[in-house]
């Protein structure tokens, strides 16, 4: 740091100090104020000008050395100098004090900022080269941040001093103005129609401010279209998955004119690909396991074999039977016009729809994209020359992999691995990362890993696939662990390391609707893309990938597109469940306890092992556990794991609990059908009373009970 720096440095955290040490700060009270106010009025009387200098003069000091106090300067500014001449030196005063700050965090810090984070910080550099005089003045109109942390921040950023100045000096006029006044009405101290105006307009400014901002947003967004005289539909919902055609469902029943556009099969992923046929396939696997178990259930041994053809055929079947619930039949009669074919956004109003029999463009007041995802399949030398399946194409597979390798370790790779080790393949299950459903706790990790173990699926975690290669008439993985190479020979590869929203192909390069890091459609709290008639629900949005939340989106969404004129509604994740079919399965809602350590979120475990259970141990399913994170010293849940037989059901507890704000006390005090695994939440919650039983009161009572014994 040069001499310069550390002098300016060292005078202003002298200022600083000597501001809190002389006790400074009650200078700008309003018990100081209120006490001085007659004083102050006289001096203004005989000194206007030198009353003006000195109050801008201080507020200037106040603001550009981030001290506290500015928002009783602006109303005592107010109070003295009145509505017009307060306004214009506190607009002034407090511009040339943010600016001060803003060249001191520039002088002092940006340097050294930009050698330490230069590159984490050049997206947000790019962004304020861009836009940056609109995000300070959205900033300055609706104080997300406090104003002293603005000027500070703004600084390390390559925006012009010039633009700071003028951005600022406009984005803070309307809440100057609001606050002198309501300084204006202070002075009279007395309970006025003016005062009571001045507060209202404080309470309700940052709502309106916001109100206009988003005006001012749209009607930039919005410039370079021609919006329709008069529209065709009330929603266009593009894509009929889980999200879609739940968005489409409300729309009609709310008697909105609405159209679903799916261009390959209805149902999306969930039916077709996804929920449906993996939960078919998980059933004819399980079954086939309990079978060959038989003899622990006092049978004769069963020697049962798959008939994988005819298992997929009946995986088939079940995705036809399911099919009329997601038809174009059922959605036609509930009143939603479906129409098969391929979407393309044109304008923020219009969809362009392309079928079989030629295209045509739709009007329409709003739209919900519902696009879905697909696998993502990683550039890996090779891959593409060996072949591989993913969850999409899987279910065309009529003849058994003799040796199956999976790549990906979450829930997806987990199901898929049992099954097929189930049903007779050598499956080899290949993660990258430590351990197998990374988002578990470490115990839920090893559980299941040691159970994928004991039917002979072969897990190699910690090893990377670098690349494919066919040599000697077969196909091989070369992967890495530890630093050496690990040859791994396949017949059929199964990539399932996560999927990837389906933002391409459908217009929004065009209109400019950008995607976030994580590779979905940008959305706000609200569920609108950077227009806001134009809606993203489901996987395509994020942050999860499960019909559940893709279900709950599409309400918000549906709704807000719908109604958002009137009201809106903030999506809520507040309490998001998960299962993972797995044998045993694997449930989870809220904090786990890895979550909650690296969060530094305090928190108390307890566990229920359902080896304890009288239903597990009947139906030989005496394995894995219930584990809840609650607040210390509190029976609220911050989360619950389960692990076991029925876990997907169970976790429905917990997540009621979360939601509608209920702890274990009333877990334990409920009354559950014995014998059921549902039990076991009950028994979590008696392990926690026992864990939180009032030692002292014990005591004494049990020396009462002594005493009654005589």
């Amino acid at each position: 740091m040069t001499r310069g720096r550390i002098l300016l440095l060292a005078a202003m955290a002298v200022l600083v100090a000597a501001f809190f040490a002389l006790d400074l700060q009650r200078y700008v009270s309003p018990e100081y104020f209120r006490s001085q106010q007659a004083a102050i009025d006289a001096y203004y009387r005989a000194h206007p000008l030198r009353t003006a200098a000195l109050y801008f003069a201080v507020y200037v000091a106040v603001t550009g050395l981030s001290l506290p106090g500015a928002a009783i300067l602006t109303l005592a500014g107010g109070a003295v100098f009145g509505l017009v001449w307060g306004t214009v030196i506190v607009s002034f005063a407090s511009t040339l004090g943010a600016t001060l700050a803003f060249l001191a965090s520039r002088y002092l810090l940006r340097d050294w900022v930009e050698r330490r984070y230069g590159e984490r910080l050049r997206p947000v550099n790019d962004g304020i080269a861009r836009e940056g005089a609109f995000y300070l003045f959205a900033v300055r109109l609706v104080p997300a941040f406090p104003f002293f942390v603005v000027n500070l921040v703004m600084g390390l950023t390559p925006m012009r001093t010039a633009t700071f100045c003028w951005v600022s000096q406009l984005g803070m006029l309307a809440g100057t103005i609001v606050y002198v006044y309501a300084g204006t009405e202070l002075a009279e101290f007395r309970l006025s129609p003016g005062l009571v105006a001045a507060f209202v307009l404080l309470g309700i400014f940052p709502l309106l401010a916001k109100r206009a901002l988003d005006w001012i947003k749209a009607r930039r967004v919005y410039a370079r279209w021609r919006r329709p005289a008069r529209f065709d539909r009330n929603l266009v919902v593009i894509g009929a998955g889980s999200a879609g055609l739940v968005a489409a469902y409300i729309a009609a029943a709310v008697k909105a004119k609405v159209t679903l556009i799916e261009k390959e099969r209805m149902g999306g992923d969930c039916l077709n690909t996804g929920c449906v046929p993996s939960k078919a396939l998980i059933r004819s696997a399980r079954l086939l396991a309990q079978i060959r178990r038989s003899e622990e259930f006092g049978l004769k041994p069963v020697d049962a074999e798959a008939d994988f053809a005819r298992v997929m055929e009946r995986v088939e079947r079940v995705v036809k039977t399911v099919e009329p619930h997601d038809s174009v039949e059922r959605y036609t009669r509930l009143g939603v016009e479906v129409i098969e074919g391929e979407a393309r956004l044109t304008t923020p109003w219009a969809v362009e729809v392309r079928t079989a029999s030629g295209a045509r463009t739709l009007t329409t007041r709003a739209i919900v994209i519902a696009a879905g995802a697909r696998p993502f399949v990683p550039s890996i030398p090779g891959i593409d020359e060996v072949g591989y399946l993913t969850s999409d194409t899987v279910w065309g597979l009529r003849e058994l992999p003799r040796r199956l390798v999976v790549l990906g370790g979450g829930p997806i790779g987990c199901e898929l691995a049992q099954c097929f080790a189930r049903l007779g393949s050598q499956v080899t299950q290949v993660e990258m990362l430590p351990r197998i459903l990374m988002r578990e706790d470490p115990d839920v990790s090893a559980l299941v890993a040691g159970r994928f173990a004991g039917e002979g699926v072969r897990v190699l975690t910690g090893h990377k696939a670098k690349a494919f290669v066919a040599e000697g008439g077969e196909k091989v993985l070369i992967a890495e662990h530890g630093g050496r190479e690990i040859r791994i020979a396949f017949d059929v590869l199964l990539c399932a390391v996560g999927r990837v929203a389906s933002t391409a192909g459908y217009g929004l390069e065009e209109l400019g609707i950008g995607v976030t890091p994580a590779r979905t459609v940008g959305t706000n709290e609200f569920l609108q893309t950077i227009y806001p008639n134009i809606y993203a629900c489901g996987d395509v949005a994020g942050p999860y990938q499960f019909t559940h939340t893709a279900s709950h989106q599409a309400w918000y969404a549906a709704v807000n597109a719908l109604f958002g004129g009137l009201r809106r509604f903030r999506a809520d994740y507040s309490v998001v469940p998960w299962a993972t079919f797995t044998d045993p399965e694997v449930a989870r809602v809220g904090l786990n306890e890895t979550e909650a350590r690296e969060k530094g979120i305090a928190h108390e475990v307890t566990r229920y092992g359902l080896d304890d259970l009288d239903r597990a141990i009947a139906d030989g399913e005496a394995h894995g556990f219930v584990k809840v994170l609650t607040a210390p010293g509190t029976d609220r849940v911050l989360g619950a794991t389960i692990v076991g037989e029925h876990a997907g059901d169970l976790i429905i507890e917990y997540v009621a609990a979360m939601r509608h704000g209920f702890g274990l006390n009333r877990i334990l005090g409920t009354i559950h059908v014995y014998p059921t695994f549902a039990e076991a939440n009950k028994y979590a919650a008696g392990a926690w009373k026992r864990a939180h039983a009032p030692r002292g009161l014990l005591r004494w009572v049990e020396k009462y009970h002594g005493w009654m014994r005589g």
